[in-house]
């Protein structure tokens, strides 16, 4: 199993000019990881494809195994509504995926409605949408050599009985699922439970840890957000929170999961110091029964 982490992972130094990408490539052969994931390419004013080009020759100097391309996506409400519109946009990305190099990219499914909206509608309602633009774009990065996947995030496509019905409406050996076992907490799912129910389907994963307190305690301010249920959730250095991290790796060791293991650093500890003792812990989770 490779140890990887997001490069989202330094975007408080990317956005405010402390580093670039190519800084994130060295600075996380460094640190000891053998992967490295983006979520998308910045806009730099060149070419993406060309920008690709560049970064896989980086990661390839480095000798760092560039695990998967992520990019946004949305099936509802993407390229203004317009579904064919963002299935076409999203097959730019591919080839943006086969530039780096990759055999993995994640897109999202949709961030859906929030309850508020008078049109808000069921997962259920709107799947047969979600899951045509999904068929689309793995039957093309299939061509490519390339499976893709969806998260669980973005509340409305985060539940992992909504992910599992997805991929099975999907129905299609090329796509799957990036298991983010810290994001089952925010729409308030037990992540051991969950992750038991997509392992299966998981081509990769993310270990993200939060910090959790009550909904019914004092609001803690300042770094914290709300669950779909109203828990406080705080990013947390991986081993420093209270996800189940420990029993989330037996799980992938009973499944005998060979993917890349990755990490996404959301904590508000300095950011180096954050990715450095989160890569620490990750390696001593996942040797502790070996």
């Amino acid at each position: 199993m490779k140890l990887g982490i997001s490069a989202y992972s330094y975007s408080r130094l990317l956005n405010n000019g402390g580093m670039d990408l190519f800084d994130v490539i060295k600075k996380t052969k460094e640190i000891g990881f053998d992967a490295i994931e983006f979520s998308g390419l910045p806009a730099t004013g060149q070419d993406k494809v060309e920008l690709a080009k560049k970064i896989r020759l980086a990661c390839e100097k480095e000798e760092l195994y560039i695990a998967n391309y992520a990019t946004a996506a949305d099936m509802l409400s993407g390229s203004y509504g317009l579904l064919k519109d963002e299935i076409e946009r999203l097959k730019k990305e591919v080839i943006i995926a086969q530039t780096l190099g990759v055999d993995k990219m994640r897109h999202d499914a949709t961030f859906g409605y929030q309850a508020s909206d008078p049109k808000a509608r069921s997962f259920e309602h709107r799947l047969p949408v979600i899951a045509e633009g999904c068929y689309q774009v793995t039957k093309y990065a299939e061509e490519f050599g390339i499976k893709t996947m969806v998260e669980n995030h973005g509340r409305y496509s985060q539940d992992s009985h909504r992910i599992e019905m997805l991929v099975n409406h999907v129905d299609q050996d090329n796509f799957g699922v990036l298991l983010d076992v810290g994001n089952f907490l925010c729409v308030d799912e037990d992540p051991v439970q969950a992750m038991g129910t997509l392992i299966t389907y998981a081509f990769h994963i993310h270990f993200k840890d939060f910090h959790i307190k009550a909904g019914n305690e004092f609001n803690p301010g300042e770094g914290w957000f709300c669950s779909r249920y109203g828990t406080y959730l705080r990013g947390a250095i991986i081993g420093h929170g209270d996800a189940p991290l420990s029993q989330c790796v037996n799980i992938m060791k009973t499944y005998n999961y060979q993917g890349t293991l990755s990490i996404e650093f959301e904590g508000m500890e300095d950011t180096l110091t954050g990715v450095a003792l989160g890569y620490k812990n990750l390696k001593r989770l996942v040797k502790k029964d070996d």
